[in-house]
């Protein structure tokens, strides 16, 4: 019915079966913006912002959430992680935030790349939010898969 992997011969929503697959290495890699104001940027770098060290908190967040992909998104499998890496790049008027994950599995790391962004970008909101009402998150992508 459809060429949707996750949806079954009647449109119904299923988890893929990947047992037939090989053990891989895998790692995604992903980004995202979050577009401020330049002075929350200058907030940002002298950390005078009312919640502490954001991208620290940002990070550590990220990584929390991709570990817990499967969790949040209803459908991914449950993944062994190898590794999680945030990481900022701090422009004049915006936080780009870029993830890497990595796993040996059946399939492959992409949703825990772009959960670790997304997360982070949610966090650095979180705490500018206070400072900065027209914040806006956005640019969230996969920019590689690759497999071993």
């Amino acid at each position: 019915m459809s060429d949707f992997s996750h949806l079954d011969s009647a449109g119904a929503a299923r988890m893929v079966d990947v047992g037939h697959k090989p053990e891989q290495r895998r790692i995604a890699r992903a980004e995202g913006v979050v577009q401020c104001a330049p002075e929350t940027i200058r907030a940002l770098r002298e950390r005078a912002l009312p919640k502490g060290d954001v991208l620290t908190v940002a990070k550590v967040a990220g990584i929390q959430a991709a570990k817990r992909c499967d969790e949040l998104i209803p459908l991914c499998h449950s993944l062994p992680l190898d590794s999680v890496d945030v990481q900022f790049e701090i422009e004049d008027a915006a936080i780009r935030i870029r993830a890497t994950a990595s796993t040996t599995a059946k399939t492959g790391v992409e949703m825990e790349a772009l959960t670790a962004v997304s997360v982070a970008a949610l966090t650095i909101y979180d705490m500018c939010k206070a400072v900065d009402k027209a914040m806006v998150i956005g640019g969230i992508r996969v920019t590689e898969k690759v497999k071993e």
